[in-house]
């Protein structure tokens, strides 16, 4: 399918938010992005079969640089994205989740450091967490800066939260999300399968919002450890590192002891320390984002033209996926 549009330019970045039922949340994450202080974008909602109308509804908005692709089927994020990247026409390939928020300088600013370092691929950025309610609860961890800060224990984890990838779309061309995909897995699945011959940075600043959940689903935070070490196994033995196999299956057991503790203490209602806590000057600027992102006058603001609703084929840009290694 070609989506280009003949009156329009390629943009700059293509971003890609696969959706499946976001309800009201996606709206909200829309209205982030409309915000950005680098407008040159196109936004590609890949709607997973979605029964909720909520994905289609974004064509109201009215601004041409959205558009909304569906085939009625659900058939996961890996094989969204992988649809995204064959039909992105920026130089740059984003991702972000239905239900997370974007800083309004968050393109801007990951884009100036793809451009500034022609050595990177992927750039990725701290996040601060809120809940189901836009409620500020913490800062997601961080590795540091720099490739080896990020890539330095790749047996314990690779610390770069999935939705706030920007990288180049030759990179995401050459390596694709993995199908069929690990659990929940498919993010640490292709930064570990790329990282030896990849360079990553995460930026400091504070330019995603990302929604975590008050309760854990603890049947699907087992399978999605179970798969993540399934990955490490897969590629450390092949690569004969069996020490670094070794430290992947400890790793697991210690992951899932402390998931143990945490279950418990969630069990009890008691309440575990975070040691990312939110500066008064990050919260404050949050809090006011939070509240121009959910005043639709401030943000939706709908361009010349009008956003577009596209059938994609069932099968398109994925081939008939081999069985998976792990």
């Amino acid at each position: 399918m070609n989506l280009s549009s003949p009156d329009r330019p390629p943009p700059v970045v293509t971003i890609a938010m696969p959706v499946f039922n976001g309800g009201p949340e996606v709206h909200l994450a829309v209205r982030s992005l409309l915000v950005q202080s680098m407008s040159d974008w196109e936004l590609l909602v890949m709607d997973d079969g979605s029964t909720d109308g909520q994905a289609a509804a974004l064509a109201a908005l009215g601004d041409p640089r959205i558009r909304v692709l569906s085939d009625g089927e659900n058939r996961g994020l890996a094989v969204r994205l992988n649809q995204a990247i064959d039909l992105a026409r920026g130089r740059y390939f984003a991702r972000m989740d239905h239900d997370d928020l974007a800083h309004p300088d968050r393109l801007r600013k990951q884009i100036a450091k793809l451009e500034g370092d022609a050595s990177l691929d992927l750039v990725a950025c701290r996040c601060i967490r809120m809940n189901e309610d836009c409620e500020l609860t913490g800062l997601q961890p961080y590795a540091g800066r720099t490739h080896e800060d990020i890539c330095r224990h790749p047996w314990l984890r690779i610390r770069m939260a999935h939705p706030t990838w920007l990288g180049r779309i030759e990179w995401f061309r050459a390596h694709r999300y993995p199908d069929p995909a690990p659990f929940y897995a498919e993010d640490f699945e292709l930064l570990l399968r790329a990282h030896e011959e990849s360079r990553y940075t995460c930026l400091p600043e504070l330019l995603m919002a990302r929604r975590v959940r008050s309760r854990i689903q603890w049947r699907k935070n087992l399978r999605a450890r179970l798969a993540q070490f399934a990955v490490q196994r897969h590629y450390f033995l092949h690569r004969r590192r069996f020490s670094d196999a070794a430290k992947a299956a400890v790793m697991m057991v210690g992951r899932l002891l402390l998931d143990g503790w945490r279950l418990g203490s969630q069990a009890t209602g008691m309440r575990l320390r975070s040691e990312n806590a939110i500066t008064p000057q990050d919260r404050a600027e949050w809090s006011e984002l939070l509240g121009r992102f959910k005043t639709p006058r401030d943000s939706a603001r709908p361009q010349h033209g009008s956003a577009t609703t596209v059938e994609l084929s069932a099968h398109e840009g994925n081939p008939v996926p081999a069985r998976p290694p792990w």
